[in-house]
């Protein structure tokens, strides 16, 4: 388990022990439940990345959050599990359980396709929380963000010590950071 994973799963830990939190088993929650501490936790590990990456200005760490939070980029990370074959059974019927959730919000700036996948893969996300089972998040978000960089012709999102561009921790674009200079 790395650094990250240990981050997350040591707030868990923390909560249960202080709080006298019960056993649960993250498949009886229902969908939207797994939807909502889903979208909390992804963006929990995408702002992580990004502050741990970069003492960046708090309006680029932002936009750059933002760009990977919202649904069009769940919706397209999503499209790559589907593609690769990359989810599990269990996980598989989470993402069409909360792909399939009668939502009572709607997209204000994606299509209802976009929207509903975007539940189903936030979903994912927070039953693999709930299970405790970071590692498998983090691999999928990882795989997620990889796609999503390649797909916009960009160096991946990357982490220090990892092997590539040190100063890209924040998707930022290398024309972006060519004009900082």
């Amino acid at each position: 388990m790395n650094e990250r994973e240990n981050l997350v799963t040591e707030l868990a830990r923390s909560l249960e022990e202080k709080y006298s939190l019960a056993d649960f088993d993250a498949r009886q929650y229902s969908p939207l439940t797994l939807a909502y501490i889903g979208d909390c936790i992804y963006e929990l590990i995408i702002r992580t990345l990004l502050v741990r990456g970069s003492n960046a200005p708090v309006n680029k760490l932002h936009r750059t959050a933002s760009s990977l939070v919202k649904a069009e980029t769940q919706s397209e990370m999503i499209g790559v599990f589907e593609e690769r074959d990359l989810l599990t059974e269990d996980e598989k019927r989470v993402f069409h359980r909360g792909r399939n959730a009668k939502a009572y919000t709607h997209a204000k700036n994606a299509s209802i396709q976009e929207y509903r996948r975007a539940t189903g893969f936030e979903a994912v996300c927070g039953y693999l929380y709930l299970k405790g089972d970071v590692g498998r998040l983090v691999e999928l978000v990882s795989t997620g963000l990889s796609a999503h960089y390649r797909k916009l012709g960009e160096p991946a999102f990357v982490t220090a010590g990892e092997n590539a561009d040190p100063d890209n921790h924040t998707g930022q674009k290398q024309s972006e950071r060519a004009e900082e200079c």
